[in-house]
């Protein structure tokens, strides 16, 4: 990989006085993996779920199809509880990475030994000895986006962790103070996207309690979603959902086995099935709308016209072979609207 030499400006607002660190930096085209445990983030590979409280994990503590990694903060418990004790807890009954983020650095010798990576806050993101000494650790590093930080600033954060020789570095967009109604933060998406473009590294995208916006943080390029440590079952659900099928859709993942192959071809074919569903609820408000429905009012024209506008879009395959697809797949629309319509109640 080609690698350049910068000169990285850290702000004044640091320590009070501006620091100038010699670091590598990649070559912006590629995107850096981050293995958390054993869970990579990256851009080959399906954007991961992070968060979530214990009742939303699989069977036995497994992510199954919940949550990829727990993760905990200290900052609620202001050092009166042990963080060992707490990191404990956490990973009782749960068999996946645990990632932790510190109340102060007096939490990071058992983060150490207990955790699989360590979270600097938004509201830690300018503790500059914190995130030193956390960088230090050895351990993968999430950087959440202080909420007034600037692309710069929290870009200068991770450099800094590299110049503490601890390369295992992801990004989280954690959102804006904005004035909106009942206040909280807005997030910036073109900011996380700047800033994997930026500097090839991983970027998460923290959703808090909401998953509304997961599809829009994949579609965006994020490399994972983290939601709040105790968000539920539902919003857990939703998001591991935006990344399967939304990641389906704009992702590249590159397998190098055929098990992994498998996985992916699943997760197009989950993406398939939501839109071949959509494709069925759609067809089946034309038929109701067509002065002659069912078999007898399809539209021959319209069908080859639909192939061939497929077929620009996946030239490999071609009309020929797309040609059987999609007359089974509005063949089968049409199977199910004329069921419906011969129910009692025309549904």
């Amino acid at each position: 990989m080609h690698r350049s030499r910068d000169v990285v400006d850290f702000p004044a607002w640091s320590v009070g006085k501006v620091r100038f660190v010699s670091v590598e930096t990649p070559d912006l085209r590629t995107t850096r993996a981050v293995r958390i445990g054993q869970v990579p983030l990256g851009q080959d590979v399906l954007p991961v779920v992070i968060g979530g409280s214990a009742a939303a994990a699989g069977p036995g503590g497994s992510p199954g199809p919940a949550q990829d990694i727990r993760w905990i903060t200290l900052r609620g418990h202001r050092g009166r509880r042990p963080a060992g004790e707490a990191i404990a807890e956490a990973r009782a009954g749960w068999a996946s990475p645990v990632l932790v983020e510190p109340f102060s650095a007096a939490d990071l010798p058992d983060i150490a030994e207990q955790a699989d990576g360590v979270v600097i806050g938004a509201a830690w993101m300018q503790d500059f000895r914190l995130v030193r000494a956390a960088a230090r650790l050895g351990i993968p590093v999430v950087v959440q986006r202080g909420p007034a930080a600037t692309l710069e600033e929290w870009l200068a954060i991770a450099d800094y962790c590299v110049a503490e020789g601890n390369d295992q570095v992801a990004l989280c967009e954690c959102g804006s103070r904005t004035p909106m109604p009942g206040g909280g933060t807005t997030l910036d998406l073109a900011m996380a996207r700047e800033a994997r473009a930026r500097t090839g590294r991983p970027v998460l995208v923290a959703l808090g309690r909401d998953a509304a916006l997961a599809g829009a943080a994949i579609a965006a390029g994020a490399d994972g979603l983290m939601l709040a440590p105790d968000a539920g079952r539902d919003v857990v659900a939703a998001a591991r959902e935006a990344a399967i099928v939304v990641g389906a859709m704009v992702r590249r993942e590159d397998p190098a086995t055929v098990a992994e192959a498998r996985g992916v071809i699943d997760r197009v074919d989950a993406a398939l099935a939501t839109l071949l569903e959509r494709r069925a609820e759609l067809a089946g408000v034309v038929q109701r709308l067509k002065p002659v429905g069912g078999f007898a009012g399809r539209d021959m024209e319209r069908e080859r016209s639909l192939v061939a506008a497929m077929a620009r879009r996946a030239p490999a395959l071609g009309t020929d072979r797309l040609a059987p697809v999609m007359n089974a797949v509005i063949e089968a629309g049409l199977h199910l609207a004329e069921e419906r319509r011969a129910r009692p109640d025309g549904g």
